[in-house]
């Protein structure tokens, strides 16, 4: 955890049976992040220069980090909704959401149900919908292809995706694990996408930018086109020398982008 980062877990529901781990860095006005499935986001440079500007918050989804992982809960679309009674709880109003990948389907959810305490919306690379014919492979099947491939699918430059596994503590091992699994668990079947999304985009009424890595090879920037397409008077902006992580491989124009659209 960062210096100046606080965490700490919030039950959701009048019997506390999930607990949402939220960490909270920085100070201004506030912010929603929704990070992706590996939570690459958490230990990022973009993220320190967003503490500065914001107050940062950020929710780990059910089964992600420390929150709790009720059986019920079974795909983003229920995500989406255990973090919106967060909003609700911690009283969010008028606030930009940021989500990337995982976070920005998610957001999507959320969005395409609520968006009336967000002001602005920020998508990276989300899955999420399906643009294709039934039998297209709109998304690259990551648990199908050699590890080699999905890394040079996922990156620009394969040597920023690498992690030191082996020097890693435990505990955070632990993490990513359950992270993987959580992952798989919800986004398996339908592959990564829900069947219903695409028809309820047409509702997301707030100001939306999609962040696109120009070498994404797992949702490729046309994927992203198509979901600009869907969502009322989007734009989308697609980050040159950068795969699915434009956050991580190309700060800077990363946040020149957002620093742009947030204003």
């Amino acid at each position: 955890m960062q210096s100046g980062a606080h965490t700490n877990l919030h039950r959701i529901g009048k019997d506390g049976e999930l607990r949402l781990e939220i960490e909270r860095r920085g100070k201004g006005p506030p912010l929603l992040l929704l990070y992706g499935e590996e939570a690459l986001e958490l230990e990022a440079p973009f993220l320190d220069e967003l503490a500065r500007e914001y107050e940062v918050i950020i929710p780990s989804p059910p089964g992600f980090g420390a929150s709790t992982r009720p059986d019920w809960i079974t795909c983003p679309d229920d995500i989406a909704y255990m973090v919106l009674a967060l909003v609700d709880d911690l009283n969010l109003k008028n606030i930009p959401v940021v989500g990337c990948s995982l976070g920005g389907w998610i957001a999507v959810e959320m969005a395409s149900k609520d968006d009336g305490f967000i002001s602005k919306l920020v998508l990276v690379d989300p899955y999420g919908i399906k643009v294709g014919k039934p039998t297209d492979r709109d998304i690259a099947d990551i648990w199908l292809l050699h590890p080699d491939e999905v890394m040079a699918r996922k990156w620009h430059d394969p040597e920023k995706g690498k992690r030191d596994f082996p020097s890693m503590p435990e505990e955070k091992l632990a993490v990513i694990a359950r992270n993987s699994e959580s992952f798989a668990r919800f986004c398996w079947e339908p592959y990564m996408h829900n069947p219903k999304l695409r028809h309820r985009l047409h509702r997301i009424a707030a100001p939306t930018l999609l962040i696109w890595g120009e070498n994404d090879g797992i949702v490729t920037p046309q994927y992203g086109a198509a979901y600009r397409d869907l969502i009322p008077n989007a734009r989308l902006a697609v980050v040159p020398q950068a795969g699915h992580w434009p956050q991580i491989e190309q700060p800077q124009a990363f946040m020149k982008e957002l620093r742009g659209f947030l204003g």
